[in-house]
């Protein structure tokens, strides 16, 4: 377990379809975004916390579409969920699902993140990654052993990647933090 003090400075970043996806898959729950940084930051200096988001309602079926006629299509159930990421003081990197010939979609930030916490470093004595995705243990390797930095990664046990675990300074099980999972109520059917 890595050592946490007052005066460290945090930077958290946060892959959004990682642990949306995983959440309601997993536990059909959905994040508490404030609990997930204030555990996070266990009464650390928060420099930056950024969330990547990628805008995937009122694309569905628009293939055929321009790229610029999707610009501006995020629905009203996702911007609530981005209004709701910023009002907990999380930054927001978004941009468009991607959508292929075929109706083939690709929606993925990790190398923006990746930079983003590459260029952040230097002034981040600890680096926070949220996310099960292996395609980051380059970044944990670099941070750790090319920057001298702290980097703690955040993730559901049953689905972050192993070798990512332990190229961390330290693994921070999700779903073993206090209200951080929102279940969904199940809905009851009429005559149950």
């Amino acid at each position: 377990m890595a050592n946490k003090h007052a005066d460290q400075r945090v930077g958290i970043f946060i892959d959004i379809q990682n642990l949306y996806h995983s959440s309601k898959n997993l536990y059909n729950a959905r994040v508490n975004y404030k609990e997930l940084i204030s555990h996070l930051l266990n009464n650390r200096k928060l420099i930056r916390a950024m969330a990547y988001v990628v805008q995937t309602e009122g694309v569905a079926g628009m293939e055929e579409a321009s790229s610029e006629a999707l610009k501006n299509k995020t629905t009203k159930s996702e911007g609530s969920f981005f209004d709701a990421l910023k009002q907990e003081g999380i930054e927001l990197r978004m941009k468009d699902i991607q959508v292929y010939p075929g109706g083939f979609k690709k929606a993925d930030w990790d190398v923006g993140m990746a930079i983003d916490a590459v260029r952040m470093s230097d002034f981040l004595d600890v680096v926070i990654l949220v996310t099960g995705d292996g395609d980051f243990i380059p970044l944990v390797q670099y941070l750790k052993w090319g920057r001298g930095r702290e980097v703690e990664v955040c993730g559901f046990s049953r689905t972050t990647n192993s070798k990512l675990k332990e190229e961390a300074d330290e693994f921070i099980v999700l779903e073993d933090i206090p209200k951080v999972l929102i279940r969904k109520k199940a809905v009851r059917k009429k005559g149950e």
